[in-house]
């Protein structure tokens, strides 16, 4: 009784693997960043714009 050779099953499992692995990674990044870092970073920077623009106009009202 012949033993099929597995040759290309193991090479067509890894590049399945690592190309579902790179895609779902990089989506997932692109999430975090514009789902969650760009609005944080907005937010942030619109908190200090205000501090800024109410001690410019405190300091233009001397």
């Amino acid at each position: 009784m012949a033993i099929k050779p597995i040759t290309g099953m193991i090479r067509r499992s890894v590049v399945l693997d690592l190309s579902v692995a790179l895609g779902l990674g990089t989506a997932a990044g692109y999430a975090w960043w514009y789902g969650y870092h760009v609005p944080s970073v907005r937010h942030r920077d619109a908190f200090y714009q205000k501090i800024e623009d109410d001690r410019a106009a405190a300091l233009g009202k001397q």
